[in-house]
């Protein structure tokens, strides 16, 4: 038995409701006067190996240190910037690849947002794999929650769920799933597709720490225990 990427996104989102990720503190940027896309930035990075409820701690830290603003980071000491993403793991790695980017997108665009986002999507995705510590989870991330470009996101989560459900993708790569998911979704018009695929993603995350994300699963009350293989 299959089902269609249409279907399943169907099953999930009456089952889970809306996710609205990706999570940002709208009302401190609107007192900040800054941009909440650079929020989701610092989060794809930080989000790398790390649980979200880590990334949080981290991102409290940062806003009480006014650092979540391209020049204000860099104006953080690395030793201080080290100690306020301390939560989120991997902290010299990661505040290194925070002073990257930072600096990159000061040098190459003034700080301007706006002007990076607003390129085509395979330049946008391209520059930011050519960055250090920036590979495709988080530049589609950062791409379709920070610029609104629609990229399905890849993730552990949909890795593991692919493998338990009837999904014909080609095989487990990043690249397979991807364009499995991509082009099971391509009747959806363009204009729906950015704020679709944030769901989709989202629902995909919400259901393997609910049901799926360990060797063995959960499956009790599983919205799709009636599809899944349950290879375990």
């Amino acid at each position: 038995m299959t089902i269609s990427l249409d279907k399943l996104y169907d099953i999930l989102f009456t089952a889970f409701g809306g996710q609205h990720w990706w999570p940002i503190d709208v009302s401190y940027h609107q007192k900040q006067h800054s941009d909440p896309r650079f929020e989701i930035i610092i989060g794809a990075i930080l989000t790398q190996n790390t649980a979200w409820t880590n990334v949080e701690k981290a991102l409290k830290n940062l806003k009480e240190h006014n650092a979540l603003t391209i020049p204000a980071l860099n104006r953080v000491p690395e030793k201080i910037l080290k100690t306020l993403i301390q939560p989120s793991g991997f902290f010299n790695q990661k505040a290194g690849r925070l002073r990257y980017i930072s600096s990159y997108l000061q040098k190459q665009y003034n700080g301007d947002l706006k002007k990076f986002f607003s390129q085509e999507t395979s330049t946008i995705r391209e520059e930011l794999l050519s960055l250090k510590g920036i590979g495709p989870e988080t530049a589609d991330s950062i791409l379709l929650y920070a610029g609104d470009h629609p990229v399905f996101v890849i993730d552990a989560y949909t890795r593991r769920i692919s493998s338990r459900i009837p999904l014909p993708t080609v095989s487990d790569s990043y690249e397979d799933i991807q364009l499995f998911f991509e082009q099971g979704l391509s009747t959806i018009p363009e204009k729906q597709k950015t704020s679709i695929y944030k769901e989709y993603h989202a629902l995909l995350v919400t259901l393997a720490k609910l049901h799926c994300w360990k060797k063995k699963p959960y499956c009790s009350d599983c919205p799709l225990s009636t599809l899944c293989k349950k290879l375990f």
